[in-house]
């Protein structure tokens, strides 16, 4: 128990709960030309009296397994180097793990990493409850057949009762304060992501724009990004 409990940190959270972050956790990877050792944290929400042990004996009758859990990828001397790039990635169950071609998902995760290596220091946070712009995976496979009869991203979320961008970044926040209390760089084509963090009090430097892996099955979800949802590019870029 005192291996265990001495990586953990409890995070206050101003509701009836607290965020439980768990690591580091050394992370060989090895993905195409991309080898190196990340260190990995994974958090989850705990009740608000619960201590660091309670956490630990509960942890059997949790059924994490039902619920999501959110993760960062850190590398090099994330606390302390000057300069760090992060990536606030959404899960995308589809484009991550399936290598899907409706979106540019996968390659947007796996070149921030590369970007991060090659940086020296930087952190991937990867947000289990994102996916679909925060609609989840289930109500995402009914969006995508609405984009099968011609409804574009946007209207087909739309058309389900969501917004086109339900998505929160307030205990990922909370984490990188915990991991590093310095300025960051932010890895987005999206200058709302970027807004809404600094909104709720992240110290960013500005943000690196990240296009690619376009194909012909994903350019008209790239061309509704800049058109509807603002990231920065230019669409006559975005031809195969």
């Amino acid at each position: 128990m005192a291996i265990l409990e001495d990586k953990i940190q409890l995070v206050r959270r101003d509701d009836l709960q607290n965020i439980a972050v768990v690591g580091p956790v050394k992370l060989p990877i090895k993905q195409e030309n991309l080898e190196a050792t990340f260190q990995w944290y994974s958090w989850t929400t705990v009740e608000k009296n619960q201590t660091k042990e309670q956490v630990v004996d509960s942890v059997s009758s949790m059924h994490l397994a039902f619920g999501q859990q959110s993760s960062v990828l850190v590398y090099g001397d994330f606390a302390n180097q000057d300069d760090a790039l992060i990536r606030m990635h959404s899960i995308c169950h589809t484009g991550d793990i399936f290598g899907s071609q409706r979106c540019d998902c996968g390659y947007q995760l796996h070149e921030s990493m590369k970007m991060i290596v090659e940086h020296g220091c930087g952190a991937i946070f990867y947000l289990a409850d994102h996916e679909g712009r925060g609609i989840g995976l289930f109500s995402k496979s009914l969006a995508y057949l609405l984009q099968e009869e011609a409804f574009d991203t946007v209207e087909a979320n739309h058309a389900l009762g969501f917004e086109d961008d339900v998505r929160s970044y307030d205990d990922a926040i909370r984490v990188l304060q915990v991991l590093r209390a310095k300025p960051v760089t932010l890895i987005t084509n999206n200058p709302k992501k970027l807004a809404a963090l600094q909104e709720n009090g992240l110290l960013a430097d500005g943000h690196i724009p990240l296009w690619g892996g376009l194909t012909e099955t994903n350019e008209q979800y790239l061309k509704t990004k800049v058109e509807k949802s603002g990231h920065i590019g230019i669409v006559e870029k975005l031809t195969v």
